[in-house]
This record gives structure tokens, sequence and C-alpha cells, in this order.
């Protein structure tokens, strides 16, 4: 019964992941608390370098600070790309992201660091390894 408490609680009412990369992904969920009240939770989730599972960092966002949060993330993103970087293709990744998810979707596995042909296991196995919703039930 406890366990049921505890898994309430935490339930996810709504969850978006961004994956960034092979090893890299980014989990965005909106949480629900007993009192009926929501936050977020921003998770990066990293596959080790050994393959021996993930490392997780998490940051809580409560509603209180929504605002200021993403007014000063807006201010730090646009003063990179502004300022700092002005002449970065920020789009770059965005396009390399969408023609692996049309490779992907097709059954082609296109891999920057392996031009070669990969058989279909290979692709199966690659894509099992970049991880899952799964991954996060720690």
């Amino acid at each position: 019964m406890d366990n049921d408490k505890n898994q309430r609680r935490f339930e996810s009412v709504y969850s978006r992941k961004v994956r960034a990369g092979k090893r890299r992904t980014y989990f965005f969920d909106v949480r629900k608390t007993k009192g009926e009240d929501f936050y977020l939770t921003l998770t990066e989730s990293t596959k080790k370098f050994n393959g021996d599972g993930y490392e997780r960092h998490k940051i809580f966002l409560y509603k209180e600070d929504f605002n200021r949060f993403i007014s000063n993330l807006e201010d730090v993103i646009d003063h990179v790309k502004n300022e700092l970087m002005p002449d970065y293709d920020y789009d770059e990744y965005t396009r390399r992201h969408e023609e692996y998810e049309r490779n992907k979707e097709n059954g082609i596995y296109d891999d920057d660091d392996d031009n070669n042909n990969n058989r279909k296991e290979d692709k199966i196995q690659d894509s099992a390894d970049i991880g899952t919703e799964d991954d996060m039930s720690w």
C-alpha cells in the first residue's frame, strides 16, 4: 500500500522526451503531488561510457518559478545565439535529427561515425542502446 502511495505521489501526467545524440536524453515531466498541485522535473539521462547503466541529473521546477525560469533561460540562450555565436548554424542539429528520424522510420540507420552499410540487426541493436522511458524507472 505504501508503494501505491509513492507511485501516485510521483505520477507523471504529461511527458516529453528529447534525444540528444546516442548517449544523452532529456525528459520533461509534469508531475502531480498528492495535494493536486503540479511541478516539473527536468532530467538529463546519460549512458555511461562503460555501457553499464545511466547517470541521471534532475531539476525540480515549481510553478512559482516558471516565469522567471523561462525568462532567464530565453535570455541566456538569446545571448549565446546573438552575442557570443551569431554565425553558428543552430538549425544544423535539428536538420540532422529530422534526417536521423526519417532514416530510422525507413529502417535505415545513418551513423556519422560509421559510413558502412549496417545490417538490420545492427540497426535494431543501435536503436536499443539509445535508451527509452523504461530507463527512467529507478
